[in-house]
């Protein structure tokens, strides 16, 4: 029965029809019609990505110009729509390029460019141009000031979605009351939905850029809200690199083989990529000449082994494959190949050809008698043929098959797997027993199965890996010319084996010129300006790479404070200082989260996964040359292995530090509870005492002190003269910053303290170390209607007890 498939296309002409439907269409028709892939799904999100495209634009054009950004931004509704309005003290942008900056997709300087920025496709801000005029049919208006401009360029402008190029509306010089800078006005279809979003974005991209000042106008708010810079300090400047060898991938290599003017790999290596100098360069080189033509067996020499084999000659067979030359010549040419032969231990097939080409030279010059091609390529043949008896090569292996396997193994099986791998070399094409580890790897393991079949003895996979990396260890390097670069570049699998080489090779990171990471003393800063917390840490990791590019993961936690303690952790997620705002769920960052056990570090986790509970915010950096994100919307970061594992590393990093402050705090909340019950059991126990003994109540004063182990501080007056103590009955050196405050000047203070003078009152300042078991002493004098308070830091409060 015929199909009903195999019958499409029979009528004459559907082809020729087909054909004159298709046509080639823009990135701009395309996004058009897919403008949910850029994040423009909804009036509510669209408003969020079109302030988020534009804001990322100012900080990005600020910092490239050494400004410390300041970005205002405004929501109001106009009619219908939502007007929306982005300024930046930027340095502006020529006439020329506003068009295309802000009209044509996939417009822009920073995609070949491997440095660390905020935009990379050139698509946000003309999408938020396009989003625009397609909702409410209004073009975009774009005022800029170029610094020593005395007037601004004003446009409005709408992207020609046939062609992907912008359509100018209007263009005219205008005056502008900023400096310099860049303003962008849109009106589009939109919603305040989302405002909850759009305040986690506007209060995160000041967490996450401190150096920046962020003022938000909105419907609704009384007042704007203001994000003041927590520091002046701007954000490192980039340089860009060249590619890392370890992250490169094939069909990348080809093209950059096929692109390169170097003709030799090792200047191919050395010119394209970066952290590759001569020295990396032969490195790479070697192992790619490893896998390209394979090691040759280095076997030990008739010196090394004595009596494995008695009829092996090396110089007889030197003596009769010499032809045509004088006795005196032929003998001397002999004997100094088997006496350099004979110093060695093991001796390689190309390391011969070099004995025996080195010899041949000096005894053309000490006897004047030329020694050909000819002649020396019979030698090494003689003499390899000498070298490599099988009995030679059986006790050659044996040795090293001895050594690499469990002693439980005997000695005929070591026997027969070294006799039949030599089998393996001397069967194989290439008599100079040459052979790829992989190569290698299958002599060993069929010979090893042979070896099973004829006797009971095994060799398991741990014991044949070892042997191969024994046998593997002893092969040499050749000195073969490599292929040249176009060759490479026209053989997939030569390009697969330099690859490999390159992946192999211990090779420096990427330097971190081209990226900018916050730093952790400003992730610190950035969380404290923004939440009232007990506790911050942050961590930044070393470079890493993936896909040739160098990445820097940073994580922040704050803990405590005015932070919720109901719910769960807040995740804040961060790419090249942008906060991700959206699908939080598909991101990488949220999955590392999830699967750390917050437990270990001190926080609640129901179910033992999940995003912790409790007062906490875990923020996530990572700062890229090329982010991987999971779409074009820019919102999540995709599941790589390689970042996935230094987010969790720079989380870890972090998290410990916040279980040793949760371990303390506990231990002090413990310690407190103790000193409480024991501040109420004493006095009553010093009463019961003298109601018992009928005496007088015994003085307690210090005793919860010294019971508790604590630093001790007591101030007592004698006439006008004070003295302060401090007696440290923990078991560690104390340092403590003490300070009185007297309502009367101090007289005769002894060393080690200052007196300060504050509007009638006077700061003794004193900062004794006092080390276990020992107590220090300060005196001074003072009329006797002072009055006193005293002030005592460097000591937590559980472990302080001051007595005045």
């Amino acid at each position: 029965m015929t199909s009903f498939q195999s019958t499409l296309g029979e009528e004459a002409g559907i082809a020729e029809e087909l054909a004159e439907n298709q046509r080639a269409i823009s990135i701009a028709e395309f996004f058009e019609k897919n403008k949910h892939m850029l994040g423009f799904d909804s009036g509510a999100r669209g408003l969020v990505t079109a302030v988020k495209e534009a804001v990322d634009n100012a900080l990005d054009a600020t910092e490239e110009a050494g400004i410390a950004p300041d970005i205002y931004v405004e929501i109001a509704e106009a009619g219908d729509y939502y007007r929306l309005i982005v300024e930046d003290n930027g340095p502006g942008i020529t006439r020329e390029q506003i068009p295309r900056v802000f009209g044509k997709l996939l417009y822009g300087s920073r995609f070949h460019a491997r440095e660390q920025s905020r935009g990379q496709q050139g698509i946000g801000i003309s999408a938020a141009v396009l989003y625009s005029q397609l909702t409410s049919g209004k073009p975009a208006k774009i005022t800029s000031r170029t610094r020593g401009s005395d007037e601004a360029q004003y446009f409005e402008l709408v992207v020609d979605t046939d062609d992907n190029e912008p359509e100018i509306r209007s263009e005219q010089t205008t005056s502008w009351d900023r400096p310099h800078g860049t303003r962008i006005e849109l009106e589009m279809e939109a919603n305040m939905r989302a405002r909850a979003q759009l305040h986690d974005y506007i209060k995160h991209t000041a967490v996450v850029n401190p150096h920046a000042r962020v003022e938000l106008r909105e419907p609704g708010l009384d007042e704007p809200l203001k994000f003041e810079r927590g520091t002046d300090q701007l954000p490192a400047e980039t340089e860009e690199i060249r590619p890392h060898p370890h992250g490169v991938e094939l069909g990348t290599l080809l093209k950059m083989l096929e692109a390169t003017e170097s003709y030799s790999v090792s200047g191919f290596l050395q010119g394209e990529f970066t952290r590759v100098g001569g020295k990396t360069s032969t490195k790479v080189c070697d192992r790619f000449r490893d896998r390209h033509y394979g090691r040759e067996m280095a076997w030990a020499t008739p010196s090394v082994a004595p009596g494995t084999v008695d009829d092996i000659d090396v110089e007889d067979a030197l003596v009769d494959a010499v032809a045509n030359k004088s006795s005196d010549a032929t003998d001397w040419f002999a004997e100094q190949v088997t006496e350099t032969v004979g110093d060695r231990e093991r001796i390689a097939h190309h390391v011969l050809v070099e004995i025996v080409g080195n010899v041949a030279d000096a005894a053309e010059d000490e006897f004047d008698e030329t020694f050909g091609d000819t002649v020396r390529e019979n030698a090494v043949a003689a003499a390899w043929d000498e070298l490599t008896h099988p009995d030679l090569l059986t006790a050659s292996l044996y040795e090293r098959i001895d050594d690499a396997t469990s002693t439980r193994k005997d000695d005929a099986a070591i026997q027969g797997l070294a006799e039949r791998v030599a089998e393996k070399f001397a069967e194989a094409d290439d008599p100079r027993h040459r052979a790829t580890r992989d190569e290698l790897a299958g002599y060993v393991d069929r010979s090893a199965d042979r070896v099973a079949e004829a006797t009971e003895a095994t060799f398991g996979d741990t014991a044949r890996e070892n042997v191969v990396e024994s046998l593997w260890a002893v092969m040499w390097t050749v000195p073969d010319d490599l292929p040249k670069v176009k060759a490479a570049a026209g053989d997939r699998d030569t390009a697969s084996e330099l690859l490999e080489a390159m992946r192999e090779t211990d090779i420096l990171a990427p330097p971190t010129d081209s990226l900018s990471p916050i730093t952790a003393d400003l992730v610190e800063a950035g969380l404290r300006k923004e939440f009232d917390a007990d506790f911050f840490a942050a961590a930044t990791r070393d470079a890493e790479v993936h896909g040739g590019d160098p990445f820097i993961v940073e994580a922040g936690i704050a803990y405590g404070g005015d932070l919720p303690s109901d719910g769960s952790a807040q995740v804040m997620r961060f790419a090249n200082r942008v906060p991700l705002v959206y699908q939080r769920g598909a991101c990488a960052i949220t999955d590392v989260v999830k699967d750390i056990g917050w437990r270990n570090y001190g926080l609640d986790q129901p179910g033992g996964s999940g995003l912790p509970s409790g007062p906490a915010v875990v923020m996530v950096h990572v700062a890229s040359t090329n982010v991987p994100f999971t779409s074009e919307s820019k919102d999540a970061v995709a599941n790589v292995p390689a970042i996935e594992d230094e987010i969790e590393l720079a989380i870890r990093e972090a998290a410990r530090e916040l279980k040793s402050y949760l371990n303390r705090r506990r231990s002090l909340e413990k310690r407190r509870r103790k000193q409480d019950v024991l501040g109420q059991i004493l006095p009553e126990m010093a009463d019961k005492l003298a109601e018992v003994t009928d005496r007088e109540r015994p003085n307690i004063d210090g005793a919860l002190g010294r019971i508790m182990n604590n630093v001790v501080v007591e101030r007592s007056v004698d006439a006008g003269t004070v003295t302060l103590a401090v007696r440290n009955h923990s078991d560690r050196t104390e340092t403590l910053e003490v300070t009185d405050i007297v309502t009367a000047e101090p007289t005769a203070v002894s060393d080690g303290a200052s007196v300060v003078d504050l509007d009638g009152e006077w700061f003794v300042q004193w900062s004794p170390s006092v080390s276990a078991g020992e107590t220090a002493t300060l005196t001074y004098e003072v009329s006797t209607e002072t009055t006193f308070d005293i002030d005592v830091e460097g000591v937590e409060a559980e472990k302080l007890t001051v007595d005045t």
